[in-house]
Formats: structure tokens, sequence, C-alpha cells
């Protein structure tokens, strides 16, 4: 009896011992086969993230931003508590951040954390202001301190335009793009599987919209839903256009736009053609996705949040909880923020230790989690169910 199990075991032993070399085998041809017809390899697994220095010195990281846009902060944010997480800086409380600014946040980074390895470079900042003749000076000279000082080893680019400036060859610094809507349609990168530049790796989640949006018509069952954006290449992808009209089609519901100067470098003038729009679309819909734009901002958000609920319409906000808290109804929750920040900070790690960009996965897919603010549910007449609300990671009982 011990005899014959013995041979089994032996058997199983040997089935398993041939099956990994089996996949090892598989593995190493993909390889080999990947090399012959130069498809970038994407391996990230074998990449360390553990902290180093650069030959003794600490790597140098700069920013480079199109403008302030408050989403922007709060990436930054989570993305230097990644660094922190993963052991490259000295665990720290950053203080509360005010307004959409991020230079604030960047000085306090470049005085105040704490790392023998990583250096957020005080200098290093780059604002364009939403200015186009500002972003096209700073562009210029920032390419030229890369190719000409040398002194910058890591670059964040925050942003679609951001990107669309510094993912090319006019420079070979190591360049993560953070938040850019749709980074494959907006033409930063090759594709999902490629940046199509070595030294360039973009975050993408092409499905990102498109659960949210399913995630709203599944809690509010709309037939008409609302968009405001700019009629342009740059506004279709920051508002998620085309994920927006795929689910339309996929569930039956009707997009209705209107067309908005709603990035115009002229804030006031951006902020009152996103309400004429908006006092337009009001009689026209039965619900609004709140997309990405700078006429969206703390200082309009009372104003487009109080048309909404005087017109009890339901919102979901497309950038987050932050404007949940202020009176939108739905959005994802902080928590995902987390999550992509520290996607972030291991992306650089990895670069740290020896990867390129080029190598390493752009696919990240943000957790489900769901913020709600039921004082606006109750303004707008909606009562959401208990499994909602037990769904649910961030509940607000006010508006801000």
């Amino acid at each position: 009896m011990n005899k014959d199990l013995n041979k089994k075991n032996n058997k199983y032993e040997m089935e398993k011992i041939y099956m990994r070399s089996l996949k090892r085998l598989h593995a190493f041809i993909m390889v080999c086969i990947m090399i012959m017809i130069n498809i970038p390899i994407i391996h990230a697994d074998v990449f360390s993230t553990a902290p180093n220095t650069n030959n003794g010195k600490k790597w140098r990281i700069a920013y480079f931003e199109g403008g302030e846009y408050v989403v922007y902060q709060t990436m930054l944010y989570f993305t230097v508590k990644g660094f922190m997480e993963l052991g490259w800086a000295e665990n720290m409380r950053i203080p509360e951040q005010t307004g959409e600014q991020t230079d604030q946040l960047w000085k306090w980074c470049s005085q105040k954390i704490k790392s023998k390895y990583i250096e957020f470079v005080g200098d290093a900042h780059y604002t364009g202001q939403w200015d186009d003749k500002l972003i096209a000076q700073n562009t210029k000279n920032f390419i030229n301190r890369l190719k000409q000082d040398n002194d910058i080893d890591m670059i964040i680019a925050m942003g679609t335009l951001a990107g669309q400036k510094l993912a090319n060859n006019k420079h070979h610094t190591p360049t993560i793009v953070i938040n850019a809507s749709d980074a494959v349609g907006a033409k930063i990168i090759k594709s999902v599987e490629d940046s199509g530049f070595d030294h360039v790796n973009a975050h993408v989640d092409p499905l990102r919209y498109e659960r949210q949006i399913r995630l709203f018509h599944d809690i509010i069952g709309f037939k008409k839903l609302g968009m405001i954006y700019e009629n342009t290449l740059i506004g279709k992808s920051y508002a998620g256009v085309e994920s927006v009209l795929s689910v339309a089609k996929e569930r039956g519901f009707e997009v209705i736009p209107c067309f908005a100067k709603a990035d115009n470098p002229d804030y006031e003038l951006a902020v009152k053609d996103y309400l004429r729009c908006l006092n337009k679309l009001a009689t026209e819909i039965d619900a609004i996705y709140i997309t990405s734009c700078t006429s969206v901002s703390e200082r309009s958000r009372p104003i487009i949040i109080k048309i909404l609920n005087q017109h009890k319409i339901p919102s979901f906000s497309q950038m987050g909880s932050f404007e949940v808290k202020d009176g939108f109804l739905l959005s994802i929750s902080q928590e995902s923020f987390k999550y992509v920040g520290l996607f972030h900070a291991d992306t650089m790690a990895k670069v740290f230790n020896g990867a390129t960009p080029r190598q390493l996965t752009q696919l990240y897919e943000e957790p489900p989690k769901i913020a709600i603010n039921l004082r606006t549910s109750e303004i707008i007449g909606y009562d959401p169910p208990i499994d909602i609300l037990a769904a649910a990671d961030e509940i607000f009982q006010t508006i801000k």
C-alpha cells in the first residue's frame, strides 16, 4: 500500500516538475520571438522596488504641468505617499493642501521630505497656468535644461497636456505621465502595451470612464445623460466622450452634449460659458456626467451644484470624491487615488532599479470604490438603496 502511494507521489512530483519546465520553455520561446520582432518586453516583476541611491547620490525628480488642477494636487500627494509606503522616504504627515495648487505642495516636498534616496528638486516645478505662451516657453526651457544641465533623473508629467509636450524624442529623461485622460487617444503613447518611447510610461485605464458610466446608469437608470465639454480632440479626450458613447449604445440611453469653452485660459469666460451650457441642459436631461475641465473648480462648484439641485438632476463626478464632498451626488472614492499613486511610485522605483519606462506596464485599473453625498440625494429626491450605501467607501452627510 505504502509502495503504491509512494509511486503515485513520485509520479505527481515528476508531473509538476515537467509542467514547470514546460512553462519556462514557453516563456523563453516567447521572449526570443519578441526580441526577434522588436516588441518591447513588458515583464515588470523582474525589477525591484527596493530603495537605492544613484551611485551614492539622490535621484532628482522634476514636475511639469499645463496648469493647476485639484486632481493634479491629489495625484501628486498620493504619489509622494506611495514613495513613503515603499520605503523611499520617511513616512510623514503631509500638510492639508489648499486650492488647486501644486507648487506649494512641491515646495514642501523639496524642503521637508526626509530621504536618503530621492529629492524633489525645488527649482524643477513647472506650471504653465493654462496659458499657451507660458506653456510653450516652459517646455522649451525645461527641455533645454534636460539636455544641457543633465540634472534631472525623473520627470512627473502631470496631465494630458504635459504628456503631449514631453512624450517625444526631444529629450531622453525618464518621464512618467500621470492623470492623462486618454493617453492613447491624445497621442501621448502608441498603445496600451507600448509607449513608443524608451523613456516614456503613461498610466492607462482604458475602461475607467466606461466603468463610471455603467455604475452611474446602474444606480440612477437615466434615459438622457448630459455632458459639457470643448468640441476639440483634447476636450473630447478629457471628457472620455468615446467611452460614454460606447456605453450609451450598449445600454440604450441618449447622450446630450453641450459644447463650451470650458478650458479657456480666461477663467471667468470659461465659467460663464459652462453655466450657459448647464442652464440649457438642465431642462433636457435627467442626469449629468461632470467631466474634467478647468471651469469646474472650487470657486464654481457651488454655483453648478445649486443649479443641478434646483432642477433635481443626479450628477456623477468623473474626477473623484472631493467633488462629492462639495455636493455632486456620486463619484469614485479617495481610496482609488491612493492605489493609483502607489502604482506610479512603484513604476518610478523600478526605473530607479534599472528598468526603462517602456518596459513597464502602463495598464492599471483603479478599484471600484464609491462616494455618495446623502444631503444632495435628499435635495434631489433620490433615495439610495441599502446595497448602494453598503458599497460606498465614502459617505458625505453635508454639502460643503
